[in-house]
């Protein structure tokens, strides 16, 4: 990976945000304010576009500048929470032109620890972390495998993590004031990380194909 190819990953992963924006909008009206696909398709159109456009070479810097961006352009509480997550990715990827998976999935533990930390936020309390913490882990098992079929592995374990939030009750932001009604519903948040995570096990798919 270089910031060339990541510019290709987060595209893919924009084109999915938008194709499931309105889908994004449904489930966080349940339990938030609604407007969680407009920022997940605008903060990802943001951030390809502006590595598609740069001349960085050095990941870690463009990472930073993705968070940045990000922040800027996904004005809601997930757009920051995933803001640092780049940052965390950046952090380890510093000084680095290529990674292989194993740098990848080391920089995504890196960007989830961050977001915990950040957001005092752990798994089974019906976030993002849910599908994010066992993709990643899958990712990291699966790291000495071919990069489509670790990430396929690690969608599939993401979305079995945003599914088992339908069982949980919110404990964070707006969502939490509904307790017991946000039982059965889930985490819209944790559908963002899952089709992350589908977008990159596609994109490493298409690539192989080419």
């Amino acid at each position: 990976m270089n910031v060339e190819v990541l510019a290709d990953a987060v595209d893919t992963i924009h084109k999915t945000m938008d194709a499931n924006k309105d889908y994004l909008i449904a489930l966080d009206q349940k339990n938030g304010d609604g407007d969680l696909g407009v920022s997940m398709a605008n903060g990802f159109l943001a951030i390809a576009s502006y590595l598609q456009q740069t001349d960085e070479k050095d990941l870690g810097k463009a990472l930073a500048r993705c968070s940045s961006i990000f922040n800027e352009t996904a004005p809601s509480t997930l757009g920051t929470i995933l803001s640092f997550g780049f940052l965390g990715m950046a952090k380890i990827l510093k000084g680095k032109i290529e990674a292989g998976l194993p740098e990848f999935a080391q920089a995504l533990q890196g960007g989830l620890a961050l977001i915990m930390e950040r957001a005092q936020s752990k798994e089974g309390e019906k976030t993002i972390v849910d599908s994010l913490a066992p993709a990643i882990h899958a990712l990291q098992v699966e790291q000495d495998k071919d990069c489509a079929t670790a990430l396929r592995f690690a969608a599939m374990k993401a979305a079995e993590g945003s599914e088992s939030t339908r069982g949980m009750k919110s404990v964070h932001g707006r969502a939490a004031y509904y307790g017991d009604a946000s039982l059965g519903v889930i985490d819209a948040g944790s559908v963002v990380g899952k089709l992350i995570f589908e977008s990159l096990a596609q994109w490493a798919g298409n690539r192989n194909n080419e």
